[in-house]
């Protein structure tokens, strides 16, 4: 029995020793801490029916049987895809009808909610591997090494966001008017790929990809603006270019260009952008680039470059501080997605 109905019924049972007593409604509220209405019920319940306990009490029974819940359960806990419909007709061949809404009540009173599915990478056992190899790696790397990490990647903008969440508050039946509805074009109607870099430092260098993105690209981005950022951003010389396992950042090109040019990259495991802290900051430019309403694919380019200049020092601070919570979150999913 749960603690707190324990002590509801040790209760209701002092109330009928002090009334046994001999003790009025008052003084029997007075001496627990009890409203007189709450003594005067309970004792009128143990006068009508002799006991203090809760009775049963009259309604509709569940159709839901209990091997029907057990049923349920082992169901969506195999499958958690599994909707409120389909359960609906795999209890209906146990000759079990009931409403998919039931359905789901019954789930949540078990905690089991229906939820959007997050989003991460699909991950190989060689990529879990990997993974977890690096986290427990650089686990008790000390701070100054991450501090002196510069972090890059790309990252596409779109006119429109359409990987951002919108709401409007509207009435009923008002659906399409013009207020109330987003617009969108085919194709997304334009976007810009844009390439960045940072460290705890602040935001380093930013740049805009025109065409096609290809190791000759990216290497003259390198050239152009990775050198110019350890330098703004003050970093030591011991320190270390981070950049993902993208094809055009590991072709033997660019790995005899970086060779050539003495820059020292991380290892990374693939599909691992929760390990790279900049996507945080991917999420706060678009935020604020959507926040200005661009109406053409024009208006994204400089609007990029002013927010990205606008990211505060401090944010990138927080970021590098907090990094080993990252890798300990790695290490306790073994490998797998964490909430980054």
């Amino acid at each position: 029995m749960p603690r707190s109905k324990e002590i509801q019924n040790q209760m209701r049972k002092r109330i009928i020793e002090l009334y046994q007593f001999g003790k009025g409604y008052k003084a029997i509220s007075k001496a627990l801490g009890l409203q007189r209405t709450t003594v005067r019920a309970i004792i009128h319940k143990w006068r009508k029916h002799g006991t203090v306990e809760n009775l049963p009490r009259s309604g509709r029974p569940t159709k839901i049987t209990p091997r029907a819940q057990r049923q349920l359960i082992q169901e969506v806990t195999k499958d958690p895809t599994t909707t409120s419909k389909e359960l609906q007709a795999s209890l209906a061949s146990v000759k079990v009808s009931v409403h998919d809404s039931t359905i789901r009540k019954r789930l949540g009173k078990n905690g089991l909610h229906g939820r959007v599915p997050r989003r991460k990478p699909l991950l190989s056992k060689k990529n879990i591997k990997a993974r977890l190899s690096f986290a427990r790696k650089h686990l008790d790397d000390p701070q100054d090494f991450w501090n002196n990490t510069l972090w890059t990647d790309e990252t596409k903008v779109e006119l429109f966001g359409r990987c951002v969440s919108h709401y409007v508050w509207r009435k009923s039946n008002t659906a399409f008017q013009k207020k109330n509805i987003i617009p969108t074009v085919k194709y997304g109607g334009g976007s810009v790929m844009v390439w960045g870099c940072f460290a705890a430092s602040g935001p380093g260098r930013h740049a805009v990809i025109s065409g096609t993105m290809n190791s000759a690209v990216y290497q003259n981005i390198l050239e152009e603006n990775v050198r110019p950022s350890v330098c703004d951003l003050k970093l030591k010389r011991t320190w270390v270019l981070q950049q993902d396992n993208d094809p055009k950042h590991t072709s033997k090109s660019t790995s005899e260009w970086l060779k050539k040019n003495k820059m020292k990259t991380l290892e990374w495991p693939s599909q691992s952008p929760d390990l790279n802290p900049i996507e945080m900051l991917w999420h706060d430019l678009k935020k604020a680039v959507h926040a200005r309403k661009p109406s053409n694919v024009a208006d994204l380019q400089p609007f990029c470059q002013d927010e990205w200049a606008k990211i505060p020092p401090q944010r990138c601070g927080r970021l590098m501080a907090s990094y080993r919570k990252r890798l300990i979150a790695v290490v306790a999913a073994k490998g797998g997605p964490t909430s980054y």
